[in-house]
């Protein structure tokens, strides 16, 4: 009977917001407008960059980099949420939500490598500036770029592999505005605490081995400039310095808290607002 139970889940319900009667088409179209900036921004960015030659540099190169991955960051998530707000819920494939997953993991992985990459970069700017170009030449650029892109498609990977196997007979709504892991492991009828330690660890090692290896960077860049004597040197070497660790500190705090932090002191109602904060304001 089982068995039987489990052929009846052929899709999934994307619950969305179901509490928002009263603003709905103010948050439609909030989050609209909200996902044609953004496009618009990081598309401006790639195009300024790869048109402008002053800014064929490491730093530029990188955030090009980051500016693709916003945009597929976004992409594979938010057009569904504008829908989903209008019409209350919205059905997805089981093939395309465990697509829609890997792919945003994927991405959100590699922006972990990548915003690691973009800090050892700045270290060596503000630390190491007679040899910079000699080590952050154009060919160590791409092989960090290709690096961060490759480990992001591997990370997620296992897990996938993993909860891809499950059947899913308990229910098929994810409480979630897209197909978001942890909800989804809710509704299998299979017991998923192996699945749980590997989501927990391989979470663990990129994110915490990413967010170190930035932060030491951060630390070494902090020490270097309060060392430069005239204010306006300090103050010019700072300024990128302080833009990327506010970015780091709301990506890897809310993402943190999401993927890691343990059940008791989360609720998947409070993780959509935490999802919403962190794939917006970092592009801001």
């Amino acid at each position: 009977m089982v068995s039987d139970n489990r052929t009846l889940v052929i899709e999934f319900i994307i619950l969305g917001f179901p509490n928002v009667r009263e603003v709905k088409l103010l948050l439609f179209a909030t989050f609209l407008l909200m996902y044609a900036l953004t496009f618009t921004e990081n598309v401006a960015i790639i195009l300024v960059v790869g048109m402008d030659y002053h800014l064929h540099t490491p730093m530029y190169f990188f955030i090009s980099n980051l500016s693709f991955l916003d945009i597929g960051y976004t992409d594979v998530t938010v057009p569904k949420m504008p829908p989903n707000i209008a019409i209350q819920s919205q059905t997805i494939s089981i093939t395309g939500c465990f697509a829609q997953s890997y792919i945003f993991f994927f991405l959100g992985s590699a922006e972990c490598f990548l915003l690691t990459s973009m800090a050892y970069d700045r270290y060596l700017a503000i630390c190491n500036p007679l040899h910079y170009t000699t080590i952050m030449d154009r060919r160590a650029c791409l092989w960090l770029a290709l690096g961060c892109w490759l480990a992001g498609f591997l990370a997620p990977a296992l897990p996938t592999a993993f909860v891809f196997r499950l059947p899913f007979c308990a229910s098929n709504i994810i409480n979630q505005f897209f197909c978001d892991s942890p909800p989804l492991l809710e509704l299998s009828c299979q017991d998923i605490f192996e699945i749980e330690v590997i989501n927990f660890v391989v979470g663990t090692i990129v994110l915490m081995s990413s967010f170190i290896l930035t932060m030491i960077s951060c630390i070494f860049m902090v020490a270097t400039i309060l060392h430069i004597p005239t204010a306006e040197g300090c103050s010019k070497a700072f300024s990128p310095c302080a833009c990327h660790l506010t970015i780091v500190t709301i990506f890897y705090g809310t993402t943190i808290f999401m993927y890691i932090c343990t059940k008791t002191i989360q609720t998947f109602d409070f993780n959509k607002t935490v999802s919403v904060f962190t794939l917006w304001i970092p592009q801001f």
